[in-house]
């Protein structure tokens, strides 16, 4: 095993070099024991004698060679029981490697020599420190850089458990090669051997044996030999104490016996001590002899060195001639001055003090004088300057020990007299009366007074007082609306009962709602306005207080005093202010609005217009005096709004339902007050009053009524409901104009109506459900071509009320507006269908005519023939019934359709009776019938007459 740095052997002594279990051997004791008493004998010293046992005990647990170690362990670690050997090296006298069996001779020496000696020295154990330490087991075994091994856990811990890798030169490092170290060789190898060769000369060589260090000694005059070891250890301490009875009985140790032995012992003691003197002056003598050059050298120096110290003697004195004369010029005054400034300067610093003392003494008499004139802020001040000061600058003035603690209650006491200043100062202002007249800005009362207080509340941070404020105008607000419902009660005869809130738990006429709902509207405004003012006059106080820019001469001068986060706590809580005032009023007006009296109440538009515009008022000027909308008024007059959309819906769609019931589809009389709605309804306009005209205060005839309505110069013959239809939807399109609040639900009830309209009259109509309601015999083509027409006048209404509930949207691109948009297109669609479906209807029943008549009919005389006749008859019967109800234009396409239907029918009968264009006498007949057929269509013109030709007619022979 190798050696680590600073020469560290790791290992142990070898197993034979000692025993574990036992102190020595009996051999070597006895040695021991006798060089130790020979040892004693010798030396008296007692630093030798533990010298002494220290080598014993070594001496006692080594042995020279293993064969010592195993006749060692024979005589002591050894028995012999019926002539086996067992070995008894171990703990409790018990071997590990053969605990019980005995052997021979011979296998007990073999077993020693490979379990206790050759064994042991090949596994020798290495006595582990901190330099055995090779590797570090974590980072082997976290080494990403090596791969997996399979011999990893088998192989022996140690400096070889991983692989040694080389490691390169740093680039960091210089390259150190020994010519680096010649300047240092060369500089140092002068002194060494300059060291050595004065080491030499000064300590010669002497002999000396078994380690022992040399002693200096020469002889005495006697031939002995001078040595200081002679001389007993006590005479060599610093600290000699004859006083002390150990020391004295060392140094005289027979002086209190008596007799001759005394006396021998006296004069012996006496040689001792003058053979230790002679030893000492001899010792010295040589020491001195051998140091006689540095004596020499010592006094050839001192005359050089005497004469160093006259001069400096000399320079010293005149120095110290020059640093007195300079004291006595220039350092003696200006210490003086700078002494007497030091007194000025502590008597200004007195006089300041006892005019600050004298100006602290006026402060109580100054903070009545400023409490007096309502200088809350300046009084404040006073105290905290006062106070700093006095815990600063006057700090253990007697007088003034009592100071602080009346200066403490005197601030609560003006914070005190602030809040009880500004609740009298709010419950006066909130209460005055008001001003006869309706004033757009209310006057503060005392605003001097007001800032003083609001000052002085900042200044001492009682932020409380904007919620004391909001608190007391709510209890206004509350006690002004209960007032009013009580003068609204006592005006009345009924005896009616309050709620703790002041609302009327009884019924009041609609008009008594509307005259409380007006007059608590405008005297919370007034409210409002005067909440406002004194809002804007701690909204300027805070500013000043804070140090922003005013432009009101009253805070010009005003000291910033109030911190940025105060400040903005006191600007949210007065946005706060106005805020919840202006949502309690729309609160307390909204539980008037929507009171159940109301609902049984039969509100007309009129007065539901009055509720609007009051509540329009009303929330305007709260819009202008906090900033924001309030929504609960105004959700209260929506709910009013609805209920009474509801009950005008109702009404409407139960009186059209009626006249669908009760119509009977026949063409009605166009009254000339329709005539003039439906011109009104085509310029945008949906006003329409059914009263005679006056002209100068005499009534006007109105004009006789027409068989149609003429629309756009379109004539529309039409049913009496289709009329109605058109004045209900007029209506509704009046109400909203008049209620815009209510604007969005009528127009989803008109789409409502227009969808029943649809519907019933689909199931009247096409359903023949007229047939058991109105008593009809039969559905005739004139019914449902007045049915198509009323539905065509309906789709020419929708665009019209359409744009006209568009335009009274406030964003046409609400979700609301987008929803009656969607609205209104799906009910076109729905009325185009239910056309669609009439047409389709009135061509069915003449195809089926047509086609049962073809069938029954063959190309034989008399000419026209009875199907032809029939057909002709009923083609005519059809123009009567829908051609002055429906426009040329669908009447040609009926026509257009019934006309291909029945060449397609003839065709099939041609080819079914196996006619051709041969020129034959079946083919004569067919041309006749179809001259009279084709003279028929051109007596009705029923379609144009290029398409009437006899040309047209050539597809209906086969090719």
């Amino acid at each position: 095993m190798a050696k680590f740095s600073g020469a560290f052997d790791l290992k142990e002594p070898p197993p034979w070099q000692n025993c574990c279990y036992c102190s020595g051997s009996p051999a070597s004791s006895t040695s021991t024991s006798s060089s130790a008493s020979t040892t004693v004998a010798t030396s008296p010293n007692p630093r030798q004698q533990q010298q002494l046992q220290i080598q014993q005990s070594q001496q006692l647990l080594s042995f020279k060679s293993p064969a010592d170690f195993v006749r060692h362990l024979r005589q002591h670690h050894c028995t012999v029981e019926g002539g086996s050997y067992v070995c008894r090296y171990g703990y409790n006298e018990v071997c590990a490697s053969l605990p019980l069996d005995g052997v021979s001779d011979r296998d007990y020496e073999m077993h020693v020599n490979r379990c206790h000696v050759n064994q042991q020295q090949k596994e020798s154990q290495i006595k582990w420190s901190v330099f055995s330490a090779a590797q570090n087991l974590p980072a082997v075994l976290n080494d990403p850089s090596r791969s997996k091994q399979t011999h990893f856990f088998t192989k022996k811990w140690g400096d070889a458990f991983v692989e040694h890798q080389s490691i390169g030169t740093s680039p960091q490092l210089p390259d150190i090669k020994w010519d680096h170290f010649d300047f240092y060789l060369k500089r140092i190898g002068k002194r060494y051997r300059v060291h050595n060769r004065i080491a030499k000369t000064a300590l010669p060589s002497s002999s000396s044996s078994q380690g022992q260090q040399p002693v200096v000694s020469d002889r005495l005059p006697n031939g002995a030999t001078a040595n200081l070891k002679d001389i007993p250890e006590v005479f060599l301490k610093h600290n000699l104490e004859l006083h002390s009875p150990a020391s004295f009985a060392a140094v005289f140790p027979d002086i209190g016996n008596d007799g001759e032995q005394a006396k021998q012992s006296s004069r012996l003691l006496q040689e001792k001590l003058s053979h230790y003197l002679d030893i000492v002056e001899v010792l010295i003598a040589k020491q001195v002899a051998e140091k006689s050059s540095a004596f020499f050298h010592a006094m050839t120096s001192q005359d050089a060195i005497m004469e160093q110290m006259r001069e400096a003697t000399a320079l010293v004195s005149r120095l110290r001639s020059r640093l007195k004369l300079i004291d006595d010029t220039i350092i003696r005054e200006s210490l003086q001055i700078i002494s007497l400034e030091r007194v000025r300067s502590n008597n200004n610093i007195v006089l300041e003090r006892l005019k600050l003392m004298s100006t602290v003494h006026q402060t109580q008499p100054m903070i009545q004088l400023l409490l007096s004139t309502q200088d809350y802020v300046a009084a404040l001040d006073l105290i905290s300057t006062t106070q700093e000061i006095l815990s600063a600058e006057l700090v253990g003035v007697h007088c003034f020990r009592h100071l602080p603690s009346q200066l403490t209650e005197m601030e609560r006491l003006i914070d005190k007299m602030l809040t009880t200043d500004f609740e009298r100062y709010s419950t006066s202002d909130l209460n005055r009366p008001f001003a006869g007249e309706n004033r757009l800005v209310e006057k503060v009362l005392d605003e001097d007074k007001l800032i003083c207080i609001i000052s002085g509340l900042l200044r001492k941070r009682n932020l409380d007082f904007i919620d004391t404020y909001k608190q007391e105008a709510i209890t206004t607000v509350r006690a002004i609306v209960k007032q009013m419902v009580i003068e609204v009660i006592a005006s009345g005869d009924a005896e009616v009962c309050l709620t703790g809130a002041g609302e009327e738990a009884q019924s009041l006429s609609l008009s008594e709602w509307i005259v409380l709902l007006e007059t608590a509207t405008v005297t919370l405004m007034r409210l409002l306005r005067r909440v406002r003012s004194v809002h804007d006059v701690m909204q300027q106080t805070a500013d000043a207080s804070a140090g922003k820019i005013t432009d009101d001469v009253s805070f010009i001068d005003t000291e910033a005093f109030l911190s940025a986060e105060d400040y903005e706590i006191v600007k949210t809580k007065l946005a706060n202010l106005l805020q919840s005032v202006c949502n309690y009023c729309h609160e307390r007006c909204a539980n008037l609005v929507s009171n159940q009296s109301l609902e049984k109440s039969s509100v007309s538009a009129d007065q539901i217009a009055k509720l609007t515009e009051i509540v329009e008022r009303f929330s305007d000027g709260c819009e202008e005096v906090c900033g924001i909308q309030s929504v609960p008024l105004k959700l209260a007059l929506r709910a009013q709004g609805t209920r009474y959309a509801q009950k005008f819906h109702s009404e409407r769609k139960s009186k059209m339902a009626l006249l669908l019931d009760s119509e009977r589809w026949k063409q009605a009389e166009v009254p000339a007050e329709f005539q003039k709605m439906v011109e009104s309804i085509s310029k945008g306009v949906f006003l329409w009053n059914k009263s005679s005209e006056m002209n100068g205060g005499t009534p006007v005839s109105s004009p006789p009524p027409q068989a149609v309505l003429m629309v756009d110069g379109q004539p529309f013959a039409l049913v009496g409901a289709a009329l109605l239809l058109v004045q209900i939807v007029s209506e509704y399109c009046r109400c909203a104009s008049q209620l815009p609040v209510i604007a969005t639900q009528l127009a989803r009830n008109v789409i409502d109506l227009l969808r029943t309209f649809n519907s019933r009259s689909c199931q009247l109509v096409l359903g023949a459900g007229a047939l058991h309601v109105a008593g009809l015999k039969t559905i005739t083509s004139g019914n449902l071509a007045l049915v198509s027409r009323a539905l065509q006048l309906v789709l020419w209404l929708l665009p019209h009320v359409k744009r006209h509930f568009q335009s009274l949207e406030p964003n046409g691109t609400s979700t609301g507006s987008t929803t009656i948009l969607t609205g209104y297109d799906s009910i076109e669609k729905d009325f185009a269908s239910h056309i669609k479906e009439i047409e389709n209807k009135v061509l069915a029943i003449v195809c089926d005519l047509v086609t049962n008549q073809l069938s029954n009919w063959d190309a034989r005389p008399p000419v026209p023939s009875q199907p032809f006749r029939n057909i002709s008859r009923q083609f005519v019967k059809l123009h009567e019934a829908i051609a002055p109800i429906l426009p040329e234009k669908q009447v040609a396409t009926i026509y257009r359709v019934v006309h291909k239907n029945f060449k397609d029918k003839l065709r099939e009968q041609l080819l079914r009776n196996n006619i051709t264009n041969n020129g034959g006498p079946q083919h004569g007949t067919v041309v006749s019938e179809l001259t009279f057929y084709m003279e028929t269509l051109r007596t009705l013109k029923a379609m144009p007459l290029e398409e009437l030709r006899d040309e047209t007619l050539d597809d209906i022979w086969l090719k």
